[in-house]
């Protein structure tokens, strides 16, 4: 496989794997693997605007988020970069800047579009 071709990593999913005997390898978390041993169904997850959110999507806030436990407040308009897709209610892992990681809901987010 060319480089631009190679999957990213399913744990960490840094963009740097490589192939080495048959198997793929994140230089990031250590992570091995092969094409079967990744999930092929995937989570469907919308905005709330109804776009369709892939893994390593960009999104905004579009509203101003109260942080539990905290008195800090994810404000709208906050861009966050390469989020994770999760099963759940809080159905997206992100780190906010300025805040680190986090549970989102969908329904809080827009997609970016580049």
């Amino acid at each position: 496989m060319s480089e631009t071709t190679l999957p990213p990593c399913p744990e960490c999913h840094s963009v740097y794997a490589y192939e080495l005997d048959g198997f793929f390898n994140c230089p990031e978390c250590g992570h091995q693997w092969n094409e079967l041993s990744v999930q092929t169904d995937s989570l469907t997850v919308y905005d709330a605007y109804g776009t369709l959110l892939q893994e390593g999507d960009s999104i905004t806030l579009i509203k101003d988020l109260k942080i539990k436990g905290s008195s800090a407040v994810a404000k709208v308009g906050t861009k966050i970069k390469n989020i994770h897709l999760v099963e759940g209610d809080h159905n997206i892992d992100c780190k906010i800047p300025g805040i680190g990681a986090m549970g989102l809901k969908s329904e809080f987010v827009k997609k970016i579009t580049d």
